[in-house]
């Protein structure tokens, strides 16, 4: 068993800067677990945690049935793929995968005929007398994971292994990796501020922001249900639109129009409450006439993805006391594009809108996504 636990995790720098708050987390035998968040949010320091070069101010790290808060790198039997993936320049890649293989004594001949099999699994061959410098980057990074796979890990630790690739080669290599992860089995923590990795890489995702975890969750359910409005401005190649709502007779007053309270929160919301009404703008559809129940605006800016555009409206604070003007984005296909300074109407898709009280998401009695716990929460 190679599943990760861990308890109370802290760690704090002699400056003072608080790196992770007291973290509560556990990573199941063979799961793809993403750290996700900004720079500086900690998540690197969580990695470089669990494999030993950072060591813990408090808390305990477990790797299957054993305890290595206090054991080195070298005793915790994981391996690490780094940002710039390390690779020594004066080896050949044959040397390269081989050099962990030679750390732990193994003589000569078993180390080449370990590493050549490695490099087979890879599409390496080829490429074994060569020095990374004639390397592309995709053969680099596969160098790197090639010589992380040798010794049979537990654990694989990547520290955003794909942010040095070009976007083509970025999308070959998330497929291979998801792919070669599947392969081996091997219990695999991903760091990342790439939230479009997280969400087509792993099978878990835990959010971070300022040292602690905001929320754990799936890739669907941190899309579809994000616990609090910093996951859901956070998560999605467009973020969340947040909107200020106040519910005024089982409805909910949002940017000048009454729109339906969500039913499964009908009975947890009080009249006049203030609130955030969030709905991503994938789940809103354009009009260029007035539709009963919509938001209305000036289209300010329309960007072309391809295929389909992100247009942005101002709308106005409508009946909201003391909510200033705000822009809404809606995907809109392809061809269906307004112009800047039409006038357009959006219509939220029934079930695809949240609500949130002071910061945090107010659930219903379905399909509520767990949160993770956080030392701020005990």
């Amino acid at each position: 068993m190679s599943a990760i636990t861990m308890r109370d995790l802290t760690k704090v720098y002699p400056n003072g800067v608080r790196a992770l708050d007291a973290l509560d987390l556990e990573i199941a035998d063979g799961e793809f677990f993403a750290l996700l968040g900004p720079s500086g949010c900690g998540k690197t320091t969580l990695l470089r945690t669990i494999a030993g070069l950072e060591v813990a101010s408090g808390g305990d790290v477990h790797i299957g049935d054993r305890a290595v808060t206090n054991l080195p790198p070298g005793k915790r039997d994981v391996a690490m793929v780094f940002q710039d993936y390390a690779l020594f320049p004066h080896m050949t890649v044959q040397e390269n995968i081989a050099y962990p293989l030679r750390i732990k004594k193994m003589d000569r001949r078993g180390r080449a005929e370990k590493a050549a099999e490695t490099a087979d699994e890879l599409g390496l061959s080829a490429l074994l007398q060569r020095r990374p410098g004639q390397l592309s980057g995709g053969q680099q990074q596969r160098v790197a994971l090639a010589r992380a796979m040798a010794c049979h890990p537990q654990v694989f630790l990547l520290d955003e292994p794909l942010s040095n690739l070009d976007a083509r080669l970025r999308l070959e290599a998330r497929t291979f990796l998801k792919r070669l992860q599947r392969e081996l089995g091997v219990t695999t923590v991903f760091v990342t501020h790439d939230q479009a990795e997280a969400l087509a890489l792993a099978d878990r995702i835990a959010v971070m922001e300022g040292g602690r975890i905001r929320q754990v969750g799936t890739p669907t359910e941190v899309f579809r249900r994000p616990a609090n409005t910093f996951v859901a401005g956070f998560i999605g190649s467009t973020p969340m639109n947040l909107i200020d709502a106040e519910a005024q007779d089982g409805e909910l007053a949002v940017a000048g129009t009454r729109l339906p309270m969500p039913e499964d929160v009908r009975d947890r919301v009080s009249a006049g409450e203030k609130l955030v009404y969030g709905v991503r703008p994938e789940y809103l559809d354009y009009s260029a006439e007035p539709v009963p129940g919509a938001l209305s605006g000036q289209v300010v800016v329309v960007e072309n993805l391809g295929s389909f555009s992100l247009v942005s409206l101002d709308v106005a604070g409508g009946d909201v006391a003391g909510a200033a003007g705000t822009s809404v984005q809606v995907v809109v296909p392809e061809g269906r594009e307004p112009e800047p300074g039409d006038t357009g109407w959006v219509v939220p898709r029934p079930g695809r809108s949240l609500l949130y009280r002071d910061g945090e998401l107010v659930r219903g009695t379905a399909a509520a996504v767990p949160a993770a716990r956080t030392g701020a929460e005990r």
